[in-house]
């Protein structure tokens, strides 16, 4: 049973399991494999000129540093590195944040984890750029090229390059993990480049747009939806941006953790990109997302659990 909640929509929106099994994704627009491509081959192309600085961390087992590096159409992404003082360093992560922004490092066991902040938030504040998520998920949806989101996705691949840059030895275990908004990011961005060898992405947004937009929520697709309400055309921009169609094209292994229930993330968008995924996956599922209930600490404790595995498996 749905748990008790106060929001007048249904944050399950009548479906089961089976039936959010059974949810798809949207067909690529046309020129969308040349949009990604030319976007992602101008981003490796740019030098990270990194700059980092050690700072006071809130984990002692790790130093942590401040960090800074250039991506896409002139942006100086900043973050945090943190790198493991007395394990040995097993893999290479890149963290995408949630549509809160991230306002402190990312600590995890047995990797070396750059945490970019995306353009707009925190440590990537600018002054022309907003910070909060539902005017950030709209900036610039009128066209394909200048949509925020286009930046955010490049700011990954920037990242990868930088810590790339900064541990080689890790080439060949770089791994992706985000949730939410850096779900949907992650899914975004793991087709087009293959550095990338095994991912991690939780309750991920931008899933299957003409469907997401026909869904009441709380979270940032409310802003989209309005958006679309009196702008409809705001859906060909969109097309570019489906996590649902991206998955299509990830190869890599993807552990999955979709919610059957969650009131800023509809599920049947979450579902759109899981079950779409091309490579092997695993699903892990949640009984909510963005909403906590009684089991929610012993779930998200046995799914940490499963992600530290899902790393070392690799």
């Amino acid at each position: 049973m749905p748990p008790d909640h106060p929001y007048p929509f249904d944050p399950a929106y009548g479906y089961d399991e089976a039936a959010l099994r059974a949810v798809g994704a949207p067909p690529e627009p046309k020129g969308y494999a040349d949009f990604w491509t030319a976007t992602h081959a101008a981003t490796r192309a740019i030098p990270p000129r990194i700059a980092r600085r050690p700072v006071a961390g809130t984990d002692p087992e790790f130093d942590t540093f401040e960090i800074e590096f250039d991506s896409f159409a002139g942006f100086r992404v900043g973050g945090w590195l943190t790198v493991p003082k007395h394990h040995p360093i097993e893999h290479a992560l890149i963290a995408g944040h949630g549509y809160g922004g991230r306002e402190e490092p990312s600590y995890n066991p047995g990797a070396v984890t750059l945490a970019p902040c995306a353009r707009g938030f925190n440590r990537s504040a600018r002054p022309d750029l907003p910070g909060e998520a539902l005017r950030h998920v709209v900036h610039g949806i009128e066209s394909r090229d200048d949509y925020i989101l286009r930046g955010c996705v490049a700011d990954l691949w920037a990242a990868a390059t930088a810590l790339l840059e900064l541990f080689p030895d890790l080439a060949a275990r770089l791994h992706y993990t985000g949730g939410s908004f850096g779900g949907g990011l992650g899914a975004l961005a793991l087709p087009w480049d293959s550095r990338f060898t095994r991912a991690f992405l939780e309750v991920p947004t931008f899933g299957n747009h003409p469907l997401r937009v026909t869904l009441p929520c709380c979270g940032s697709g409310a802003a989209v939806r309005s958006r679309f309400r009196r702008h409809p055309e705001v859906l060909q921009v969109l097309a570019h941006y489906d996590a649902a169609t991206a998955a299509r094209r990830i190869a890599i292994p993807v552990l999955a953790a979709p919610a059957l229930f969650d009131p800023a993330v509809p599920p049947p968008g979450q579902w759109a990109v899981v079950n779409a995924l091309a490579g092997p996956r695993e699903v892990f599922v949640l009984l909510t997302g963005h909403f906590d209930t009684a089991e929610t600490p012993g779930i998200q404790a046995a799914l940490q659990r499963r992600v530290f595995d899902w790393w070392r498996e690799a």
